[in-house]
């Protein structure tokens, strides 16, 4: 039996809740998602566990331990026996509660220091890929989200502008542009609302697709009705932060001069 001493362990905070986390160990399709078509998982003691790798090499191996929805264990080699055979290492990966999301914590055990020394790079690689694979799951509203934001600044009635964006922003959010620093959702409400008041007319819109990464959302704006034409008067980027909750936790408007 082979003994394995050397320890690659890393660690990652992905923005999303531990429970949509792990599917992503226990479902084939999310773990074909994150690793590539052709990948596949039988997350139970004794399945079978399958990497295909965009070049065509496959990494198999075995699940040893399952606990959902925190643990998962299984062994690690390569289906051609070179660097590392059938069996040859082992991962450990868990999650856990984190203050932004999930922890995730990744320990490959190995036989020997150049095999592990080879794949950090990999790891450090595949757990980025991983932790935007999951994010991109949680968000694939967010085009809906910035467009509900940019509504509720033209939403007049203060009742359901509040309403509305109890159902997009953080209790705590942020607001931050050249006319706002505000700090909670009664206050960036209430900046709305003033906005509203001595702006009359004016309405922001999203300009063209939003563009997404592990939380951060960019999205263009034109802002209309600030002229007798109604013509575009004002453009810029919002930067919006998405919560492991789906919602707002801070926004930047940035104006273009």
């Amino acid at each position: 039996m082979t003994v394995l001493t050397e320890l690659l362990d890393r660690t990652i905070v992905i923005r999303a809740k531990p429970d949509l986390v792990f599917r992503y160990f226990t479902d084939s399709a999310r773990w074909a998602a994150w690793w590539g078509q052709g990948s596949s998982i039988d997350a139970r003691r004794g399945g079978a566990m399958k990497i295909r790798y965009p070049d065509g090499t496959e990494a198999v191996g075995e699940v040893v331990d399952v606990e959902p929805p925190s643990r998962i264990v299984f062994t690690y080699g390569y289906a051609s026996g070179t660097l590392i055979p059938p069996g040859g290492s082992r991962v450990t990966i868990e999650v856990e509660p984190h203050r932004d999301g999930t922890l995730v914590t990744l320990q490959h055990q190995f036989a020997d220091a150049p095999t592990r020394d080879q794949h950090v790079q990999g790891w450090r690689y595949q757990l980025s890929l991983f932790s935007n694979v999951v994010v991109n799951e949680l968000h694939a509203n967010a085009a809906e989200l910035v467009d509900a934001w940019f509504a509720a600044w033209a939403t007049t009635d203060d009742d359901e502008r509040k309403r509305m964006l109890r159902n997009i922003v953080a209790a705590n959010v942020t607001f931050r542009d050249p006319y706002s620093t505000v700090d909670g959702l009664d206050e960036l409400h209430a900046q709305i609302g003033g906005a509203i008041r001595f702006m009359r007319g004016v309405r922001l819109h999203r300009a063209g697709t939003v563009r997404h990464c592990q939380g951060t959302v960019l999205s263009d704006w034109t802002a209309t009705g600030m002229g007798p034409d109604g013509q575009a008067q004002a453009t810029g980027t919002n930067v919006f932060v998405l919560g492991a909750d789906g919602l707002i936790t801070s926004a930047v408007g940035i104006w273009n001069r």
